[in-house]
């Protein structure tokens, strides 16, 4: 158990680890630091013993253990702060998305006398905000950690994470931002397309193809619904992924529109087969449930 958690960013993430750490009783003091009005109104609904600091200053001066929990593109404006006020015991995590770019910016800008352990947890939904935080959304789903050398900072974090249910896998930044650039970036790039897609058609047809979404259109649109300051975090920190991403999904892409215009059976239904059998392979492996509908009532 901590003395004192900081958690900087109360949206979806950082309230869900706000409710867990009550909970489980991960501290004996939460502090919050939110700079949203209409957050930090929601949070004090949450629990009474919640403590919220108005700035990044000398309040943070005795926090023991410090979670970063806003879009990427604030850290540049939180380092800073921490460099001058936090202490030198502090641990530091964080819950962004894409590694490279956040481990560069700790070795370029944080000080040395501070510690910084990268995390990832593997979860979220397309809402956003404190009133949706959920204390069971880290259960049984993964959380990514980075290595490092200071092992002893390394094993603190990896004991949080596990605390809040999480299933702890370690990995080097270079992997973590190339596979997720396939598993969780390129899907909501491909969601953001498909919705303009529909819009477009909708608007030069002048037909309501929105009013009647099929279930893959509405699965898609949920994904589409996820915060946009984030996401535009994401694919900019991870370009390099990202665009080799797109290139091999329009090769494929291409390579349907090909199988489809010359009629071609075999090839086509090779390609739909070889999918069934990765969305079987995703349920053995517990990733998701072998019900209609994913389960949905």
């Amino acid at each position: 158990m901590y003395k004192k958690i900081l958690i900087i960013g109360c949206g979806l993430i950082g309230s869900s680890i706000l409710r867990v750490a009550i909970k489980k009783k991960l501290s004996k003091k939460i502090f919050v630091f939110e700079k949203n009005k209409k957050y930090r109104n929601q949070i004090k609904k949450i629990n009474k013993k919640i403590i919220l600091i108005k700035n990044l200053d000398k309040n943070i001066q005795e926090m023991n253990f410090v979670i970063i929990a806003t879009p990427m593109s604030e850290y540049k404006k939180i380092i800073p702060k921490l460099n001058i006020f936090l202490n030198n015991n502090a641990l530091i995590t964080d819950v962004g998305s894409t590694r490279s770019n956040v481990g560069k910016l700790i070795k370029e800008q944080l000080s040395k006398k501070l510690n910084w352990i990268m995390s990832h947890p593997i979860t979220g939904s397309e809402v956003s905000g404190p009133k949706y935080g959920n204390k069971n959304l880290f259960e049984k789903k993964w959380c990514i950690i980075i290595k490092d050398k200071n092992k002893d900072k390394l094993n603190k974090v990896i004991n949080f994470w596990k605390k809040t249910g999480s299933k702890v896998v370690l990995m080097n930044s270079k992997d973590h931002d190339k596979i997720f650039s396939i598993t969780s970036h390129l899907p909501h790039l491909i969601a953001y397309n498909l919705i303009k897609t529909a819009q477009d058609f909708q608007k030069k047809d002048k037909k309501n193809i929105i009013h009647f979404s099929a279930g893959g259109l509405r699965d898609f649109s949920r994904i589409a619904a996820s915060n946009e300051i984030m996401w535009r975090d994401i694919f900019f920190n991870n370009k390099k992924n990202m665009i080799s991403a797109i290139n091999k999904f329009s090769k494929n892409l291409n390579s349907f529109k090909k199988n489809i215009q010359n009629l071609e059976d075999k090839n086509l239904r090779k390609k739909l087969v070889n999918s069934k059998k990765v969305r079987e392979q995703i349920v053995q492996l517990k990733q998701d449930i072998a019900k209609p509908d994913f389960g949905r009532e």
